[in-house]
């Protein structure tokens, strides 16, 4: 179609063309620019609210600008008299077939299908590299997620967290980020002496004492029974009539050690690693709580005073006493916070505040956390604290994750023999697989309680979103195959089918695909910003839908068929179209950490 006259100068090239969204908000700023320059809109107007985004009927078009609503009270005009200015400019620019206003200054175009055909063609060139963006800028970010006490193995709870954290940090990375993964091993605080006492019990039964039943407050799962023995086995009985401050070093290290490989084993299952484990008891003894303390004193952000009794029920041991506290309530917390317990020894909290001034000096001033719900409250203060310690220049984020509920047929999972009172994340994945695990728990937001029913999560229907979206891209492999014996002579390179006639997709449902594809580079930066990595799962099983109904179709109505015989460039428009939907799939699984499947078995 040969190139209108009168359109705007203002085009971009099939290579630039990788958010459509983004280009076009260029395309409504340069014109803004126009306005000004010509003196319609005062100079100093500020566009920095200015958005173009899908409408939310689709049937309104296929771009949307607030361009008119936000900037007409600046501007001292009306948003429609505003709306009519700039849609004039827009009827001028490349690709655009339609501008209409909508209410009361709200600016929807419609584009020509030939924009969607670059698109694909732009889609197809890049692969799985289609969405990549600069977003982030290179800003370093720090994702601590999992950080559980290393007092036993993984469970199914932890894996929430576990692929959510390692979702977000892989889709930071997608959107430009320089990302991190760090684990936080909570080795100081009195869990771990449990842990230490728990395996001596077992060291004892190693070296054949009788043991009946675990004392309560222990650890009573089989695993500990590994570590007993191996302790067993390299030092005999040279711990048996020591007392406990002599072992209790020696048992505590190596437990924790134990643990940690243990950890470490479970993770690698569902295919995470991260880049750096951070003891805490290592920065404590490093001194790393006492910079804490010098830097909240040197801005007068610590002082000795008495809290007020916790609200509700009193605790028994209560008694008011003066204590170290940090003025937490400067910073938007509710109360002030104590950095000292009773014997003197440093809070958690004054350890945790050590282990975020540890990471902005490091030189992450962005920390993204995954916790347990039942960490909320804890959210608040150390919000304060990164603002305090950091004087601002820091960022805190936490997604706090809701509890599991493991199912089998409908049915509550409670025990597991290995752990004795919880279901191991080891477990849950030898049944299932990484994949199928992965997906799954980021099907939901992770502040929304999730159903795991094991039984389900491998049924192969439409209601099960790890199927729906698998079986799409197996399909879209079939049919390649297929093609491949068909059309022999078919080069399914990118380069060549993106040279297909793709103006030959003109059924409504081709262009729907099409312009579903090319939402995804917006889809991960909106992602992205908001933290939200469930929010492929929600994206990948809309195209996998828009797909399957393509499939359904072409079943019924033979004209819409991806291979047609007797026409090699309609087949290879519809190939072109396929292998696109394929490479979007597997770069949102990639995110997930999930290898998109070829076969269905």
């Amino acid at each position: 179609m040969p190139s209108n006259p009168m359109k705007s100068s203002l085009t971009l090239t099939c290579e630039s063309r990788m958010n459509i969204f983004k280009d076009f908000r260029a395309i409504v700023e340069a014109e803004l620019k126009v306005l000004k320059g010509a003196g319609e809109l005062p100079a100093e107007l500020d566009l920095s609210r200015v958005t173009v985004e899908p409408p939310r009927d689709p049937s309104h078009g296929d771009l949307a600008t607030n361009a008119a609503m936000v900037l007409a009270k600046a501007a001292g005009r009306k948003p429609r008299e505003l709306a009519e200015l700039l849609a004039a400019r827009l009827r001028q620019a490349e690709d655009v077939a339609s501008v209409e206003i909508a209410g009361p200054g709200f600016i929807n175009l419609r584009l020509e299908e030939g924009a969607w055909y670059r698109q694909l063609r732009g889609i197809l060139l890049a692969g799985e590299s289609f969405g990549d963006s600069d977003l982030g800028q290179k800003q370093r970010a720090n994702v601590e997620y999992v950080s559980a006490n290393p007092t036993g193995p993984l469970t199914v709870g932890h894996a929430r967290g576990a692929v959510v954290g390692d979702a977000l940090a892989a889709l930071l990375e997608k959107a430009g980020y320089e990302v991190l993964r760090e684990y936080y091993v909570n080795d100081a605080g009195g869990q771990v002496d449990i842990l230490a006492q728990s395996t001596y019990l077992r060291y004892r039964e190693a070296l054949g004492e009788e043991i009946e039943e675990i004392p309560p407050g222990l650890y009573p799962g089989d695993y500990l029974k590994e570590v007993g023995a191996a302790l067993a086995q390299r030092d005999g009985d040279k711990w048996l009539e020591r007392p406990e401050a002599e072992w209790l070093p020696e048992f505590r290290a190596f437990a924790i050690d134990a643990m940690m490989d243990l950890i470490r084993s479970d993770l690698e299952a569902i295919g995470i690693r991260h880049d750096l484990f951070v003891s805490e008891r290592a920065l404590v003894e490093a001194g790393a709580v006492d910079r804490v303390v010098e830097t909240l004193a040197a801005r007068d952000l610590i002082y000795t005073g008495v809290l007020e009794p916790p609200k509700g029920m009193i605790p028994d041991d209560w008694e008011p006493r003066p204590q170290t506290l940090f003025r937490s309530t400067a910073y938007g917390d509710d109360v002030d916070r104590p950095l000292r317990k009773s014997d003197g020894s440093w809070t958690y909290f004054a350890n945790d505040m050590a282990n975020h001034l540890d990471k902005f000096r490091r030189g992450y001033p962005l920390m993204l956390q995954v916790w347990g719900a039942d960490h909320g409250g804890y959210v608040k203060r150390m919000k304060a604290a990164v603002a305090a310690l950091t004087e601002g220049q820091g960022k805190l984020h936490v997604i706090l994750c809701q509890l599991v509920r493991l199912m089998r047929g409908g049915e509550e999972v409670r025990m597991s023999k290995r752990s004795g009172n919880f279901v191991t994340l080891r477990e849950v994945v030898d049944e299932v697989g990484k994949d199928v695990l992965r997906f799954m728990m980021l099907t939901r937001k992770p502040d929304a309680p999730l159903d795991f029913d094991l039984e389900r999560v491998l049924e192969q229907s439409k209601d099960n979103p790890v199927f729906y979206v698998q079986y799409a891209h197996a399909r879209i492999c079939s049919v390649l195959r297929h093609a491949a014996e068909a059309f022999p002579d078919m080069d399914q390179s990118p380069q060549y089918l993106a040279s297909a006639p793709l103006h030959r997709l003109t059924d409504s449902d081709e262009i729907g695909l099409i312009k579903l594809m090319a939402s995804w580079p917006r889809l991960v930066e909106s992602a992205a910003e908001a933290y939200e990595p469930h929010r492929i799962a929600f994206y990948l099983n809309d195209l996998a839908a828009a797909f399957h109904g393509l499939w359904t179709r072409g079943k019924e109505d033979t004209t819409l068929r991806f291979l047609v015989s007797d026409d090699s460039e309609l087949t290879a428009a519809r190939l072109a179209m396929l292998k696109a939907t394929a490479s979007v799939i597997a770069s949102g699984l990639k995110i997930f950490g999930v290898e998109p499947v070829e076969e269905m078995r």
